[in-house]
């Protein structure tokens, strides 16, 4: 915890055309204006991968954020699991990155 904050990680998985779209710059871009610390990266599946670390409520704001993307993204689907801090561990310490396909 960091003072009286409460700290959260998510792992999201999000479906539909996401690729090819402006996903990832979208998510990169709300993620570092809300102060998140984690990455996003295209999956070879189709889907788009990210996780975010940090304040609980800013964490919750972009994971309702998901499902909208930007204009041409069409979601499908989202799937959020809760993560440990050590989910960033492909971040080498930077606060929020896009990260090469999987």
């Amino acid at each position: 915890m960091n003072g009286n904050r409460i700290e959260r990680t998510i792992r999201a998985f999000v479906r539909g055309r996401v690729q090819k779209v402006g996903y990832r710059a979208w998510v990169n871009a709300h993620a570092v204006a809300l102060g998140l610390n984690g990455f996003v990266r295209n999956r070879s599946d189709g889907s788009v991968e990210a996780v975010f670390s940090g304040d609980a409520d800013r964490v919750a704001q972009i994971a309702e954020s998901l499902l909208r993307g930007p204009p041409k993204a069409d979601v499908t689907g989202v799937q959020i699991t809760e993560e440990t801090e050590e989910a960033l561990s492909e971040t080498f310490g930077a606060h929020f990155v896009v990260l090469p396909t999987r």
